[in-house]
């Protein structure tokens, strides 16, 4: 797989070495961060079921201060430490998290501009994690969620949420959610 821009754009990471990792395509990733534009400058990010890491590493790529990795399977997340010393990035700015999402969202701390959530697909919408990063302050309503799922699945944005884009690539969907304000 390659990160298509930013100062590590043309750079090679490692593909899947675990089953049940599904990488984002490419031209889904590319996509992505053309739509997200300058928005990925200095966020801090979180990528929730992060496989591979291509998307944290393409924001960090891309100018994110810092992005923080949830990867359930320890030899995965431990690729993905690994990945992030090969690339030469910073140790201030990769955290990787060993946990399932539904127990990482417990301990995380700090609000994130961007969240991406790329759950195995036969998980569905991960309602629990989305109502958990809302009620712990880890995402507000200047953030933005970024679901990935199948194309096949008709999604409705959880509790909590406003869908305001879905785009469909093959088999890839993505639908951007953001979170409602905090009710006073």
């Amino acid at each position: 797989m390659r990160l298509t821009g930013g100062t590590l754009g043309g750079r090679r990471i490692a593909g899947p070495k675990s089953r049940g990792v599904r990488p984002t395509p490419g031209r889904v990733k590319e996509a992505l961060f053309s739509m997200l534009g300058s928005r990925t400058a200095a966020a801090r990010v979180l990528d929730l079921y992060a496989g591979t890491g291509a998307i944290g590493f393409e924001a960090l790529s891309r100018g994110a201060s810092e992005v923080t990795f949830v990867e359930g399977r320890p030899r995965v997340a431990s690729q993905i430490s690994a990945r992030a010393g090969e690339l030469g990035i910073e140790r201030g700015r990769v955290r990787v998290v060993q946990a399932r999402a539904e127990r990482a969202v417990e301990h995380l701390a700090g609000r994130y501009d961007l969240v991406f959530a790329d759950p195995p697909y036969a998980l569905g919408v991960p309602e629990r994690v989305f109502l958990r990063l809302r009620e712990r302050g880890l995402v507000d309503e200047r953030s933005l969620v970024v679901f990935e799922h199948s194309s096949r699945a008709a999604v409705d944005a959880p509790s909590g949420y406003a869908a305001e884009r879905r785009e469909v690539y093959g088999e890839v969907a993505l639908t951007f959610l953001r979170p409602e304000p905090a009710a006073p």
